[in-house]
């Protein structure tokens, strides 16, 4: 039993610091050889736990969409029992915030293995599908709370959840101190708020 812990400790060490070589040189530059030069360790350690270059990408795919994940359960701590803590919560799923998490070059280096990669593509949608499901459990919990009274709460995830990842994408062209970053933001916004039916 601990044995295998450790192993799954080491496997994830390894996936980080291979996080850090692809932030740092671009995941096309991001070898075994300078995996193991970053950690200072040998290659023979590296491929002891992950046969091939594929395998560690698998693995780096799967901890760039934990820390996606991570972002959105987050706000867990803000309680959806008002309308102000809704909004707040709405604003935030359009901030820059996913940045803390992972680096967008290496996410999207990732993403564009789904076209190549049959597993990338089965691990993208499936961490997708949780992100809609955490997104949908926070506006029933508004619900819940009387907060807002939809009663088509998926149709409205589906659409927000598209706004949020369009605007991540498009936005990452402004720089967030740009007025019209800031403005693009509040249209955002203001547009997935008009799909919440708030009780008067």
């Amino acid at each position: 039993m601990g044995r295998k812990n450790l192993s799954t400790q080491r496997r994830k060490e390894i996936i980080v610091s291979f996080y850090e070589v692809a932030r740092d040189l671009g995941l096309e530059n991001a070898s075994i050889a300078k995996l193991a030069q970053h950690m200072k360790i040998s290659k023979g350690l590296v491929l002891h736990y992950f046969k091939n270059r594929e395998e560690l990408l698998l693995g780096l795919n799967e901890y760039i969409l934990e820390q996606h994940l991570r972002v959105m359960i987050s706000e867990d701590r803000v309680a959806l029992d008002c309308k102000e803590n809704v909004i707040s919560f709405i604003e935030n799923l359009f901030t820059r915030a996913w940045n803390d998490y992972f680096d967008d070059g290496v996410f999207y280096s990732c993403y564009a293995m789904i076209y190549r990669i049959p597993e990338f593509k089965e691990s993208f949608k499936s961490y997708l599908l949780k992100l809609h499901q955490v997104l949908l459990e926070k506006l029933k919990l508004a619900s819940t709370h009387g907060v807002i009274v939809n009663t088509n709460l998926k149709e409205v995830t589906e659409v927000i959840f598209a706004l949020i990842d369009g605007a991540y994408y498009y936005l990452g062209m402004f720089e967030e101190s740009e007025v019209l970053y800031r403005e693009k933001v509040a249209l955002y916004v203001k547009h997935s708020l008009k799909l919440l039916e708030f009780r008067s």
